[in-house]
């Protein structure tokens, strides 16, 4: 299935004609949807007791953002469900009139990640990712599929990656970046293992905490307002741990993608990392180079949600610390804070890097065709 090309400029006018792709959009299920791929068990489990999942703002349902549960409210699809449940919306409202050649699906709703009952988080794993190639991949073959996995459960999650990875729908590995543990402790290790065996990358998406830790280093946050940022907060322990614990040296070629973290961060934190490295690095000598160097070799930024400095100029010298190949498109369907490709930018960029940030990085991350 071929899309119509889209215009791209700084003012969403006349530009360039590009093919994109778009590294983070999030299927919803249907209510009982996922009932086929689960057990009578855990269908059982599923009406009786429900998820067990403990995070803040969890009766948070309130105007604005968490109106539609946190999904654009011209989404909700006319047969009945919720936004981001309808691959006909999705397909009218964003990959046609926008021309992505490439969707990658980012599946959070019960997709085991937040569940603290592993053996449910197992089975709700299984379910969503098969639900993710029956529902949308063998749908359209601009989506590709992440495969779900429950990073505190390593050896059900080596197993759910040796399952999928044959299976072209599937492009990379989605966990959350909230752990009990920093990620880089080598109980997560097997699971970079698989990813490296395989080539996909990880990708790295924050969801509620799985042990129920606040999404702040001083408790939970009163406001969402407050909330919105620890998506930031969260990722960069994880970049810090991933580093310092040597799990660049051990695994080489593992691959990891920020999604929906930001990517201003990443400069700073490096010339941090680096200056306390050169005074102390006899602690960590399995770190054998600056902790710059791993940053830029080993991690790609997902671009929303999108900076929006005073001066948009400002945004191009990210860009160029962060590196022209490491930045990719995302929008954030059907989320509320959805980046149109039409205006996400303010700055002008000449056409090879609007296609490196736009579609060919993504394209060379994931391996898509």
């Amino acid at each position: 299935m071929n899309a119509p090309t889209t215009t791209l400029s700084a003012d969403g006018k006349s530009g360039e004609k590009l093919m994109l792709a778009d590294c983070d959009i999030h299927p919803i299920q249907k209510p009982g949807e996922l009932n086929p791929y689960l057990s009578v068990r855990w269908r059982e489990h599923m009406a009786t007791f429900g998820p067990h999942v403990r995070q803040g703002l969890a009766e948070r349902i309130a105007w604005p953002r968490m109106m539609a549960s946190g999904q654009r409210v011209d989404c909700y699809p006319p047969e009945g469900g919720p936004p981001g449940s309808s691959y006909e919306m999705l397909r009218d409202q964003h990959l046609d009139p926008n021309g992505i050649e490439h969707g990658m699906l980012i599946a959070l709703s019960k997709g085991g990640m937040e569940e603290r009952n592993q053996d449910f988080a197992a089975a709700l794993m299984h379910a969503t990712n098969q639900w993710q190639k029956d529902h949308w991949c063998d749908r359209d073959p601009r989506l590709h599929a992440g495969i779900v996995v429950n990073s505190e459960d390593p050896v059900t999650a080596v197993k759910e990656i040796e399952l999928r990875a044959p299976d072209k729908a599937f492009k990379q590995i989605i966990t959350s970046a909230r752990t009990n543990e920093p990620l880089g402790r080598r109980r997560f290790w097997p699971v970079f293992a698989a990813a490296q065996e395989t080539g996909l990358p990880i990708g790295l998406h924050p969801q509620a905490h799985p042990g129920g830790a606040p999404s702040t280093g001083l408790g939970w946050p009163s406001y969402y307002m407050q909330e919105h940022f620890t998506f930031t907060t969260a990722s960069e322990p994880v970049a810090i741990s991933l580093v310092m614990e040597g799990v660049f040296e051990q695994f080489p070629n593992l691959k990891i993608a920020m999604i929906e973290a930001g990517f201003s961060w990443a400069p700073i934190l490096a010339w941090r990392m680096d200056r306390i490295w050169e005074r102390m690095r006899k602690e960590v000598p399995h770190v054998k180079r600056p902790p710059s160097e791993y940053l830029k070799e080993h991690f790609w930024f997902a671009t929303q949600p999108m900076e929006e400095p005073e001066n948009p100029q400002d945004l191009l010298d990210i860009f160029d610390w962060v590196g022209w190949d490491r930045l990719m498109y995302s929008s954030d369907y059907p989320h509320w804070d959805y980046d149109d490709p039409r205006f996400v930018l303010r700055v002008k960029l000449d056409d090879g890097k609007k296609r490196k940030l736009f579609r060919d990085n993504a394209v060379a991350l994931y391996g898509l065709e």
